[in-house]
């Protein structure tokens, strides 16, 4: 999170973006909330990932602030870098079942890691899609967009992912409920 606390020092660089350090203030943690759920629970990841994907944007800082909806875009940016993390290490790492320990304030941590182990069992597609959808609460539009796939795709993986989490975590979960329990 050293980037993310960092973002007043960016600010007294030559060279940065005006409004780029405010930016990674104000939206640092929601995007580091993201990755670690794309990542499914891991938190190191999630923190390469962002920082990844904030240099990427860095770069296009002047151009990207001045969008519509700069937030959507750099969200878009993150998922993208996942997936394409996804694709570079699949041929080399394996998964584990493994949790580091964590403090965590959570009524339920065991409910919690069941939850995260479901989500990451699907595949990077499959977990990108719930997570935008549900998590980010973003439309199957705006999921479709980010993700450059058709609605009809991003309806079909929501319903099979979920499927997949209520078989994992039974029926006493609504779709609602799985990922709300993450975040």
């Amino acid at each position: 999170m050293e980037h993310i606390q960092g973002a007043e020092a960016l600010a007294d660089e030559p060279g940065t973006p005006p409004d780029f350090p405010a930016f990674v203030a104000s939206r640092g943690r929601r995007l580091l909330r993201t990755a670690f759920l794309l990542t499914g629970g891991d938190a190191h990841l999630a923190e390469d990932l962002v920082q990844e994907a904030l240099g990427r944007v860095f770069v296009k800082w002047r151009r990207i602030s001045r969008l519509d909806n700069p937030n959507g875009y750099v969200q878009v940016v993150l998922v993208n870098t996942f997936l394409s993390h996804r694709r570079r290490r699949s041929s080399s790492e394996r998964v584990t079942d493994v949790l580091p320990d964590i403090a965590v304030a959570d009524p339920d941590p065991a409910l919690r890691l069941t939850l995260l182990r479901a989500l990451g069992e699907l595949s990077a597609q499959d977990r990108a899609v719930l997570v935008l959808r549900f998590w980010e609460d973003r439309s199957v539009e705006e999921t479709a967009a980010a993700m450059r796939l058709s609605s009809v795709a991003v309806r079909s993986r929501s319903s099979r992912a979920l499927a997949r989490m209520r078989d994992k975590l039974g029926a006493a979960f609504t779709d609602q409920e799985v990922l709300r329990h993450v975040g």
